[in-house]
């Protein structure tokens, strides 16, 4: 990476101190790559293709990762070719052990500090993203949650998406950062005027599914990248 590419792990407070809202990611951004929360729903979403389409465990998932690429999400893959239930899909992918995750009571002190609102911007469910923020003990911390639902099942990165939960909250983009752990996720905001901001797994040799999913010299889109989001938020209000 260049140096014109390259971004900080540590935040500079002054590139922050223009932002009155917090828009995050929930999956492998509001804790973090190796607690792999996100792999239950992952199995979860394989054996609901292949028991649609009665396929074997190992063709389901390589049509789950096509529509994953192609489509955003494997939900609007699945809609899109099989007309299914979205609600169906959300209730099976999402019944998983939320006991993985513990209270995070330094990430809620940091997240509380931030002056300004706070939103959860996920491609799941708003039940996921309840159940999963009640378990890090950060929920009461938020504004609102925007959701695959309200976004009418058009995921991330989709441009119109972003343009839902921008105008549903009258977000100022220019005095906006998004907090994301997938780069593509981050090209939409960037264009909009807002700070980005990435997490990445803390293990340098984590092995990520796809190979997109990984950040690349081309991603200059991104301002910072950052494996500790406790300690990135903590140092803009300390």
């Amino acid at each position: 990476m260049t140096q014109a590419q390259a971004t900080h792990p540590l935040p500079n407070k002054a590139d922050f101190a223009h932002v009155t809202d917090w828009v995050f990611d929930l999956d492998n951004t509001l804790y973090p790559h190796h607690v792999d929360l996100f792999a239950q729903i992952d199995v979860n979403m394989t054996g609901y293709v292949s028991a649609l389409l009665a396929l074997s465990r190992e063709e389901a998932r390589a049509i789950q990762k096509r529509y994953y690429q192609e489509h955003g999400t494997t939900l609007k893959g699945l809609m899109i070719h099989h007309g299914i239930d979205p609600a169906d899909f959300l209730e099976k992918a999402h019944a998983i052990d939320y006991g993985v995750l513990a209270p995070d009571l330094d990430l809620g002190e940091a997240i509380k500090a931030l002056p300004g609102r706070k939103f959860i911007f996920t491609n799941g469910s708003v039940r996921h993203a309840e159940m999963t923020a009640r378990a890090l003990g950060i929920l009461d911390h938020f504004d609102d949650i925007f959701d695959i639902v309200a976004a009418e099942y058009v995921p991330k990165p989709a441009g119109s998406t972003y343009d839902k939960f921008m105008a549903l909250h009258r977000v100022d983009t220019t005095h906006a950062v998004m907090f994301e752990d997938l780069p593509r996720n981050l090209l939409v905001p960037k264009a909009l005027g807002m700070k980005t901001v990435l997490l990445m797994p803390r293990d340098a040799h984590h092995e990520f599914t796809d190979a997109w999913e990984k950040r690349t010299d081309e991603d200059v889109h991104i301002d910072y990248t950052t494996s500790d989001l406790t300690g990135f938020l903590s140092r803009l209000v300390g």
